[in-house]
């Protein structure tokens, strides 16, 4: 389940209005202050919000919390940053001049509070009042606190307004960039459906159409299941504690659909954790080795097939450096990427990438993709893919490999082979998916990830 729709069912109005108004230690109050410090960091220092948000690992405010405001806190920052552009245009009608320029801490309250009003089901006056509590205890924003207060009283009373208004709500170079890669058309769809707030996809055992009437889903074209609007926790579900399917975007199982059959074959998954590919490819009958880099993630992945009941052997290794004993039969390298496909999942990421980190990740691909090549036997296959949005990451890396490398030819990818789904497949045969792809009359069961995939074969 979304944060989001978590917090619209845990902090429902009838509970929320019973906060009590008097003294300091107002409930509620810790978790909008920690809300608006961890705006500041997304957006001033472009840390990721995941990191943020860690359970184990995360910033000291949000580890302070307990898990009822910590899923708060994860829904007003999903709301805010899916709707800044909105936010921000709402906020400066409400206003009779710019803020201050080094005004950021307001900023950030004010966006804290304004999307809980906007986009979240909780009592405005909580949002009003809390805020303003919040800005008389910050002595950056203590003599804003009266207009604090003007402003969100008049956003509650006008939100119909905007609550609904068009926006672009993403960082200028972001949208420039969808726009070259492609047309203004399908930017302008991608950009829509970024602030609308995902369904939840799964990959399953068995047949998707059975587990789809189990759990009132839809089955995709693709085989995965969708889910919306879920109520309780994902893992309270049948078939979870049973490991009979995981959370995978339908856009991320791509990639390992495009090795045929791979009964008995040795497969490498060489950026695995947390898992999805790896668990993907034990269920088509392959003996994986899962490669990371990192001890923690592979530690995730460990748990991850144990309760799905797969194995795997598992390789702690920087895949750069890595030989194995014997060429694999196939490989899958999902690199590390700038991950703007996942916009709607992780609203952050426009915020917390720059064009400079995406040039430094597209030479990281070209590289790693290089060493992946080594690692099959002749006749052997590598599926590349990844996450991300731009072309420089995807395309570019595909074709730079081919031209460089006389051993790799292109296996173009067929429809038949990826659900049908003919529009994901370019004129050179890879695969490139988008947020504003697999639409569906229901909006909270449209679009995907954006995902890039393309398959080689080694000649000699």
């Amino acid at each position: 389940m979304s944060a989001e729709r978590a917090a619209k069912r845990n902090f429902s109005r009838k509970q929320q209005v019973t906060e009590s108004f008097d003294g300091e230690d107002r409930p509620g109050l810790a978790a909008r202050q920690c809300a608006t410090r961890l705006l500041g960091a997304v957006i001033e220092k472009h840390t990721s919000l995941d990191g943020l948000t860690d359970n184990s690992n995360g910033h000291p405010q949000y580890m302070a919390l307990d898990d009822r405001d910590r899923s708060l806190v994860r829904a007003i920052l999903g709301a805010a940053l899916r709707n800044r552009g909105a936010i921000e245009a709402a906020i400066s009608q409400m206003i009779d001049r710019p803020l201050p320029e080094n005004a950021v801490a307001l900023k950030h309250l004010l966006h804290v509070a304004a999307a809980q009003i906007l986009y979240l089901d909780l009592p405005d006056r909580a949002a009003v009042d809390l805020a303003v509590t919040a800005a008389n205890g910050d002595p950056r924003n203590r003599r804003f606190a009266s207009m604090v207060n003007a402003v969100l009283r008049r956003l509650s009373r006008e939100k119909e307004t905007f609550a609904n208004r068009a926006a672009v709500n993403v960082p200028s170079w972001f949208e420039a960039s969808l726009v070259a890669a492609y047309g203004k058309e399908k930017a302008g769809a991608i950009l829509e459906i970024q602030a609308k707030e995902p369904a939840v996809d799964l990959t399953v055992k068995g047949d998707p159409q059975v587990w789809a009437e189990r759990l009132g889903g839809l089955a995709l074209p693709t085989g995965s299941v969708r889910l919306a609007n879920i109520e309780g926790a994902l893992t309270s579900l049948p078939g979870f504690a049973e490991g009979e399917w995981w959370v995978q975007d339908t856009a991320a199982s791509l990639p390992a659909k495009l090795f045929g059959d791979i009964t008995g074959k040795r497969v490498a998954d060489l950026c695995a954790a947390p898992g999805g590919k790896t668990a993907q490819l034990a269920l088509a009958g392959a003996n994986v080795t899962a490669l990371d880099l990192s001890a923690n993630r592979l530690k995730r992945l460990r748990a991850n097939l144990e309760r799905l009941h797969f194995t795997a052997d598992t390789v702690e290794a920087n895949l750069a450096a890595y030989e194995p004993a014997k060429p694999f039969d196939a490989v899958l390298l999902d690199a590390p990427c700038s991950s703007t496909g996942t916009v709607r999942r992780h609203p952050d990421v426009p915020w917390t990438k720059s064009p400079e980190e995406i040039a430094k990740l597209a030479a990281l691909q070209a590289k790693l993709l290089d060493h992946a090549v080594t690692l099959v036997r002749p006749g052997g296959t590598i599926v590349f893919s990844n996450c991300s949005l731009d072309p420089s990451e995807g395309e570019t890396v595909a074709r730079q490999l081919i031209a460089k490398n006389p051993a790799i030819e292109l296996v173009p990818v067929v429809a038949e082979e990826i659900g049908g789904l003919a529009d994901l497949i370019t004129k050179e045969g890879f695969v490139r998916s988008t947020p504003a792809d697999l639409p569906n009359d229901d909006a909270a069961l449209s679009g995907m990830d954006g995902f890039f995939a393309a398959r080689f074969r080694r000649k000699y």
